[in-house]
């Protein structure tokens, strides 16, 4: 499925190049007539970053996002420096289907394993992104991309498995806000390797092709941002270019 995606800082629609907040563009304080059509253009999950609440927990755009997630009728998944279960809780109270952990997922795990017993394997989908070296080691990035941990993708879902593990949003760093076309080998293999999981890619659509890509990748979900606020493409073409394969 298609997945529209905004990213939120102080109620303006923006997009940072490669999550550095220095280099950010704005698209406009309106993400609720943006939801409302991309609902009405038939997406039916919805995915929202609190990027103010990324960088400091305490300004959580809460009543922005309650306001949002009550107008739209479909389910989002929202994320945004998820760090404490009371984050969880206060997302999953204002109106979120699913709440998307990142970091916090890769260091501390036994932490979130019990927001998986808690709050059950559905509510939560665990964000991994990963910087492939030459090797074509998947080593998971954190803190915004700023470190990598010692983690590989695969060790992280493996910790996770027994836990119900669900949900995984997985991006390439190398091209996220790029537009330059999803890495589809990526998804091909961990797909084939975790079929339990339902893998959403992230990062590079670029056009209709990009998203062609992707249907023979395995993956349950295209996370499309920056190419629809750019007027790329629609939801409706985006929708009909995955399902017609």
């Amino acid at each position: 499925m298609i997945i529209p995606a905004l990213d939120l800082i102080e109620g303006s629609v923006v997009r940072l190049h490669q999550g550095d907040y220095g280099q950010q563009r704005d698209y406009g304080n309106d993400p609720l007539p943006r939801l409302q059509d991309y609902q009405a253009q038939g997406a039916e999950v919805l995915h929202l970053v609190d990027l103010t609440g990324a960088k400091d927990p305490a300004a959580r755009q809460i009543p922005l996002l309650k306001k949002l997630l009550s107008g739209v009728t479909i389910p989002v998944q929202v994320g945004g420096g998820i760090r404490s279960e009371a984050d969880v809780e206060a997302l999953l109270a204002a109106g979120a289907s699913r709440v998307v952990v990142g970091s916090t997922a890769v260091k501390e795990p036994a932490k979130v394993q019990q927001w998986f017993q808690r709050f059950g394997a559905e509510a939560l989908v665990l964000a991994l992104d990963v910087r492939i070296d030459a090797q074509g080691v998947k080593q998971v990035a954190i803190s915004g991309w700023q470190e990598n941990s010692d983690a590989t993708l695969e060790q992280i879902v493996e910790q996770y498995l027994p836990f119900g593990l669900k949900h995984v949003l997985c991006t390439d760093i190398s091209r996220d806000g790029t537009l330059a076309g999803s890495n589809v080998e990526l998804y091909r293999e961990v797909t084939a390797r975790f079929p339990q999981v339902a893998f959403q890619a992230s990062g590079g659509i670029g056009n209709l092709d990009d998203i062609a890509q992707l249907r023979s990748s395995g993956v349950k979900g295209v996370i499309v941002g920056r190419a629809l606020l750019e007027g790329k493409f629609n939801v409706t073409e985006a929708i009909s270019c995955w399902q017609n394969g």
